[in-house]
């Protein structure tokens, strides 16, 4: 079935641990992302190191899905702050464009955050661009808070 008649019907998303052949879709939607941040030339990752840092534990994931198609992902990582303790840090949310505002993001946030609550952890954390207003508005829905007085600092080593 067409992801065009998907929409059309009703949507029953579900929300899963990705798979090792989940990966392909997983990397376009990453693609997605990195498109819709104006950063595609950034996006330099194989998919064939997707599956071996997927293998390897560097990452989780976790899909959502309308009928077997799926429309949305989160991919995290533990991680650890030396004020707070355990956290989760969520590297990339994205919902393909189409399914947007049928509540497929929350559920993936939720899942994303309940997973973190099993870990045990204290905190989640990750970015959003300043220009991207209805993530902004999201993540204020779900009274997160988006710290302005620090800044991101990263050294490449390629």
């Amino acid at each position: 079935m067409s992801f065009l008649k998907l929409m059309t019907k009703k949507m029953t998303i579900t929300i899963r641990k990705a798979k090792q052949e989940d990966l392909e879709t997983v990397h376009d939607l990453v693609r997605g992302l990195a498109i819709y941040e104006k950063a595609e030339a950034s996006f330099t990752a194989s998919l064939k190191e997707y599956q071996e840092d997927f293998e390897a534990g560097w990452f989780e994931c976790q899909v959502a899905e309308n009928e077997g198609v799926i429309v949305g992902m989160v991919i995290y990582y533990e991680t650890f702050s030396t004020w707070k303790g355990r956290m989760l840090y969520l590297e990339d949310f994205y919902v393909k464009e189409a399914v947007r505002r049928f509540g497929v993001g929350q559920k993936l946030f939720d899942a994303f955050h309940q997973t973190a609550r099993e870990k045990g952890c204290k905190m989640t954390k990750w970015q959003v661009i300043d220009w991207n207003t209805p993530a902004v508005k999201f993540y204020e829905k779900n009274n997160a808070i988006i710290e302005k007085e620090w800044w991101n600092v990263k050294i490449f080593l390629e």
